[in-house]
């Protein structure tokens, strides 16, 4: 094993201790705030990544995801306020509360509308796709605005956390540690995908579309794959803050949260695998630290994001890699 692989190895082992070790030092601090603060971090770094295949990869810019994210959250809601109710959806759906349920509905519900809006919005491509993703997301946004049974503007509130395997998802650090598992098995996931011959296709299709459909490459079906499981992980991802924060709104679909996970994409570094969570991390802090301190926090965050993307083009991961240095 040469140096850099070392040295990659031992960072991503401190990295795991750390996230594990997290809970504890926060209970040893005083401050639990913080392990509800990672947990938040995890999720949202799941959007931002997921966000990312598309964006980065596939070069598919959507400010349409926050229908995925938003949906996978009200799938959690419905589904927890049928059970509640001891009522069937749809009459014959039956409500439940069982996290390994209702995370696999949140992600198919998200795929099947990802694959709608998809199958529609990559027939064209620039500005109209951009548009076309917005629409969708915005449409979702006022269907669930006026769905008054479900708590219309003012959101559904979800008493419970989902249970899993009897324990206690009231905890902070279960829950923190459930995200973390869930987190875990996403990213080594998203990891292999970027890594594939699929990704590469992708990716491909992204610098060049003509040389690849040269080589036979279908821009339109391998596009609007990586678009479907695009959504599925923003479904995922926003199911589990369902789960977190114990209630959902149609804000979760609006386009500033579309914008909020491009930002952290950008701010991360696109194209790059761990930019997204960095990127999420960053301006999580930023927001919460800055909205304690100032009522302009966004004009200094927005400026803090000017400078880091004028300075460094590739986000916070090309400032990493510049002070690593280059590799041999």
């Amino acid at each position: 094993m040469d140096r850099l692989a070392a040295t990659r190895l031992l960072a991503l082992l401190l990295g795991l201790l750390a996230l594990v070790a997290l809970p504890l030092i926060a209970e040893y601090a005083g401050n639990t705030a913080w392990i509800s603060m990672a947990t938040r971090i995890l999720i949202y770094g799941m959007a931002a990544a997921s966000l990312n295949f598309a964006l980065g990869y596939g070069g598919l810019i959507s400010f349409g995801h926050a229908a995925f994210f938003g949906l996978g959250g009200y799938v959690v809601g419905i589904l927890y306020t049928a059970y509640s109710d001891e009522t069937l959806l749809f009459g014959f759906i039956p409500g439940t509360n069982q996290l390994l349920v209702t995370l696999p509905v949140a992600m198919l519900v998200a795929g099947l509308a990802a694959a709608a809006i998809g199958a529609l919005s990559l027939r064209t491509g620039g500005v109209q796709f951009i548009m076309i993703t917005l629409a969708f997301a915005q449409m979702l946004f006022f269907f669930f605005s006026g769905l008054s049974a479900y708590g219309g503007e003012d959101g559904l509130i979800i008493r419970r956390t989902n249970e899993l395997f009897g324990l206690n998802m009231r905890d902070r650090a279960t829950l923190y540690y459930v995200t973390l598992g869930v987190t875990a098995i996403f990213f080594l996931i998203y990891r292999r995908l970027t890594m594939s011959s699929f990704g590469t296709i992708v990716s491909g299709l992204r610098q060049n579309e003509r040389r690849m459909a040269a080589l036979g490459i279908m821009a339109y079906r391998y596009r609007l794959i990586a678009f479907i499981l695009s959504g599925i992980g923003t479904g995922l991802a926003g199911a589990m803050l369902a789960n977190v924060m114990r209630f959902t709104s149609p804000d979760m679909l609006s386009w500033n949260t579309s914008g909020h996970l491009m930002i952290m994409v950008i701010l991360g570094g696109v194209g790059t695998v761990l930019g997204p969570f960095l990127g999420a991390g960053v301006l999580l802090l930023l927001e919460d630290t800055l909205t304690s301190l100032t009522e302009n926090w966004p004009l200094i965050i927005g400026l803090a994001l000017l400078v880091i993307v004028l300075q460094a083009r590739g986000g916070l991961m090309a400032l990493i890699n510049l002070v690593r240095g280059p590799r041999p």
